[in-house]
């Protein structure tokens, strides 16, 4: 019987395939919060990209006075001043999985405005072609007893609820 060593120098030194993580959450994608920085009001987003890139498409809006996101809309119609990055963007829930962006961001946009630090012009009450809130607000369902959120968004969103079995520190009062 023989054995033979795999830890070889050259084994060692070849490139793995596995993913590595970045630290910085603006390498990612999944649902986010810009905040002004005049007013500290907000408004949820969405991307598949990662942060960094969504965040220069807002700001690219905002320079060419061009209105294409609730971000760019507030920023132009009053005046506020926007910052960099690290202080306007959050990224509140992690997502590579592109079909739960629509209910993640309808959830996170309810709780803004439940708390009042929704941009105003974006609510259920007052949808604008800049939001994707569908005819009936989703609803969102908080049990501090078994520590649950459950929301549910209507169709064409999404016809399921979803459970969260964890409390989001993104939400004020949670």
């Amino acid at each position: 019987m023989a054995y033979k060593c795999t830890n070889t120098i050259s084994h060692l030194s070849k490139p793995t395939n596995k993913v590595i993580h970045t630290s910085s959450p603006y390498d990612r994608s999944g649902v986010y919060r810009l905040t002004c920085m005049t007013c500290n009001k907000s408004c949820g987003g969405q991307t598949s990209w990662n942060l960094r890139q969504r965040y220069k498409q807002h700001i690219r809006y905002i320079k060419n006075n061009n209105p294409q996101s609730a971000y760019a809309l507030h920023i132009l119609n009053n005046q506020h001043e926007y910052g960099p990055i690290e202080k306007t963007m959050t990224l509140l829930k992690p997502l590579k999985n592109t079909s739960l962006l629509t209910p993640y961001e309808q959830f996170f946009i309810q709780a803004f405005h439940k708390y009042g630090t929704l941009f105003p012009y974006r609510t259920p009450a007052n949808p604008t072609h800049y939001s994707r809130w569908p005819s009936t607000p989703p609803t969102l369902l908080h049990d501090p007893a078994s520590r649950t959120v459950t929301f549910t968004v209507p169709a064409p969103y999404n016809a399921t609820p979803h459970k969260c079995n964890q409390p989001h520190p993104a939400l004020p009062g949670m």
